[in-house]
């Protein structure tokens, strides 16, 4: 197994983050498997306490655990852009990104490798072929993913230097104060639940814009775009001043009558500059059916 770590994973202990990754193999046995030279960062040997750092290249190998082969499968993609080197999905709520040692099935890598099979970049492991960055499960929409490697980082560079923007719709609870604004405060991990991300001192600096499109008794109807991309970003920065995303149970929000899975959340909008050229692409996608079914009963309340 490979991975390659990004801004989200920074400063993660190597066992906390292969243990969190790796599901059903229990920490004690990650860390005999870094004791024992079977786990390289960058080609070198590091203690179970390494902290990771951005750009780390980890190489997974214990010698008692059997490497997992990621089936491809044939579900259905909803291609919005395709050109020779990548393509965008708009991934439906409810599927996994990509596999994880615990639910190997029905992603939208398996997905992936059925349509495109080898033709998918690798720097991220076989477990995350193609992707670059990442939906929640329950998160709907636009989505990139590489055909290649180098087409990989070029599109990585762009979200890193913020030339690629990501913008998303959201239900919130509650009534956001400003008609638009920007949030800028810092991100990192929950002091007491790991699980989660929250606005801690000494996070990672983590920007979101938004505006108010429409408003509600207790809910309000908002456009978000990243100008960071930190795990969780929109439903925590959106959950710390009391206006969680509606049903985001994880972050405060408590399930309305108007039941759908968790977080009404899309990445509606994306732009990027096409690989290896200069031609701007732009792609915007309607409201999915988790917001419109929201939004209907809203309305219907006024």
């Amino acid at each position: 197994m490979k991975f390659l770590i990004d801004e989200n994973d920074e400063n993660i202990r190597l066992d906390a983050y292969l243990s969190n990754l790796i599901e059903d193999i229990s920490r004690s046995k990650i860390q005999s498997a870094i004791k024992n030279g079977n786990v390289l960062i960058n080609g070198e040997i590091k203690k179970p306490s390494h902290k990771l750092h951005e750009g780390d290249v980890i190489e997974f190998e214990p010698q008692a655990i059997e490497e997992v082969k990621i089936e491809p499968q044939n579900i259905p993609l909803d291609i919005v852009y395709e050109d020779e080197n990548m393509l965008v999905v708009n991934k439906p709520s409810g599927m996994l990104t990509h596999p994880t040692t615990i639910e190997r099935e029905n992603t939208l890598v398996n997905a992936l490798l059925y349509k495109y099979g080898d033709n998918l970049s690798d720097i991220n492991g076989e477990f995350r072929r193609g992707i670059l960055h990442r939906l929640d499960r329950n998160t709907s929409g636009l989505l990139m993913v590489a055909k290649n490697n180098k087409v990989h980082e070029f599109l990585t560079q762009q979200i890193k230097t913020k030339t690629a923007v990501r913008s998303y719709l959201a239900v919130v609870k509650g009534s956001v104060k400003d008609e638009e604004g920007v949030i800028n405060l810092p991100i990192g991990r929950h002091p007491t639940q790991p699980h989660k991300m929250a606005v801690v001192e000494g996070g990672k600096p983590s920007i979101t814009e938004y505006k108010v499109l429409e408003r509600f008794k207790n809910a309000t109807f908002v456009e978000l775009t990243l100008k960071t991309g930190r795990t969780h970003q929109i439903r925590v920065h959106m959950s710390h001043f009391r206006t969680p995303v509606y049903n985001d149970t994880l972050y405060g929000a408590r399930p309305e009558k108007c039941k759908t899975q968790e977080q009404v959340l899309q990445a509606y909008k994306l732009e990027f500059t096409k690989p290896f050229g200069d031609e701007i692409i732009k792609l915007q996608i309607e409201p999915d059916e988790k917001i419109e079914k929201v939004l209907k009963y809203l309305r219907s309340q006024k």
